[in-house]
């Protein structure tokens, strides 16, 4: 027998060490780590704070060049996700703000980004954000009005419909027919609903013919099966309302733990009659599906103004695949440049997703939660460090895109 291969020996280990690596979603540049495992598939969450305030604005934006909009495809092009679910994108129903980004953003080489990136399927549909109620839900004693009058009494806080809109880009099919959207579900259909409550009598907020129209969904829920090379994944998609700008019945507070709480509801066993979709079909989730939770979720597990267990109590979820929490090393130098680290925050400042500047800190508020029944490969939240040259394209947003890497065994 020759021992000739022996001398390859060394080398051998060497390469079977780094190809371990590529499981590991190191900062470097992660379109090469991910180019490296044509067979995970990466699931991400970006809020790209792509609006505008007037409706039609972000078309014109993105007619006009808006270096916002290059920044979010530049890191786009730079993580490459599989599927990518964008918050705060405008509905616009012909899609003509998401065929103007795709075609003149992802698919044009950005400045900091990677290569041109194509989805070549994409879902958008209509939010509850800026549509008008016709009642008074902040009850000011009035229906509507300009400004932030008329945004607090829409379903969803919004100065014209669509606003803070979503957008779902994947390169594997989506199965349009057997969506599901729960945009006109009603918050007191959810048992135990938290109605918010007078602090001051103690009384119900909402008078009770608001309160059996109110829209529990602030933009939507989506559930959008992806057909992949092994299988169906079901993302569930939401973007809850912030649990702030209120006031002392906190009942964004309250609506945002609910609207969390849905998703723990869907994915839970049981019958659930009253879980009815927009096209009249109630349930929730197979027990047997697999799906992957994406949003700007708006709830830190550890610090900032919402309910934390709320998040906590779908983190922990048997059906939620337990694995590490995604990290950056940007974020530890951001909370440190902005005296976020003197805000008294519990959680680890390398899970944080977000900057909302020095009164709020950084908060880990954006997720991409895997089900059981997958492999757990790696996930990042892509925030570079200072110094490092792809450092400004995330400006491009107040939230830094977070990824998971999976395998479907």
């Amino acid at each position: 027998m020759s021992l000739r291969p022996l001398r390859f020996l060394p080398l051998l280990l060497v390469v079977l060490a780094l190809a371990a690596c590529v499981r590991v979603n190191v900062y470097g540049d992660p379109s090469q780590a991910h180019a490296t495992m044509p067979d995970t598939l990466r699931v991400a969450s970006y809020n790209v704070s792509l609006y505008s305030d007037e409706a039609g604005g972000l078309v014109r934006r993105l007619q006009a060049g808006d270096d916002g909009a290059r920044r979010v495809a530049a890191v786009l092009q730079r993580v490459r996700p599989d599927i990518v679910l964008l918050n705060e994108f405008d509905y616009v129903a012909d899609g003509s703000a998401a065929e103007l980004f795709q075609r003149g953003y992802l698919e044009r080489a950005q400045p900091g980004g990677g290569q041109p990136i194509r989805y070549p399927y994409r879902y958008l549909a209509p939010v509850n954000t800026g549509v008008p109620s016709g009642l008074d839900l902040d009850g000011d004693g009035t229906v509507g009005g300009e400004g932030r009058a008329r945004g607090n009494d829409a379903w969803g806080y919004g100065l014209h419909p669509g606003q803070y809109g979503m957008l779902l880009l994947s390169r594997h099919p989506i199965d349009v027919q057997a969506v599901r959207t729960f945009r006109m579900l009603r918050w007191s259909d959810l048992p135990g609903a938290r109605r918010p409550l007078d602090p001051a009598t103690g009384a119900p907020w909402h008078p009770d013919a608001v309160w059996q129209q109110l829209r529990l969904s602030s933009k939507s829920h989506w559930d959008v099966p992806v057909r992949t090379p092994r299988g169906t994944v079901h993302v569930l998609a939401s973007h809850p309302t912030p649990p702030v700008f209120d006031g002392p019945e906190r009942r964004n507070q309250a609506r945002n733990a609910d609207e969390i709480r849905l998703w723990r509801e869907y994915i839970s066993a049981g019958g659930k009659p009253w879980l009815c979709d927009d096209a009249g079909n109630c349930g929730g989730l197979a027990a047997s599906a697999r799906f992957v939770i994406v949003g700007d979720l708006n709830n830190d597990p550890a610090d900032g103004d919402g309910i934390s267990e709320a998040i906590v109590e779908l983190l922990e979820h048997p059906r939620v695949l337990r694995h590490p929490t995604p990290r950056s090393e940007g974020a530890v130098h951001a909370a440190l440049a902005d005296g976020g680290a003197n805000l008294g925050h519990r959680g680890a400042h390398a899970h944080d997703t977000g900057a909302f500047g020095p009164q709020t800190g950084n908060l880990r508020v954006d997720y991409a939660l895997p089900s059981t029944g997958f492999e757990y490969l790696g996930g990042r939240v892509y925030w570079p460090p200072p110094g490092d040259p792809s450092a400004p394209i995330v400006e491009g947003s107040d939230h830094r895109l977070v990824w998971v890497d999976l395998r479907i065994p």
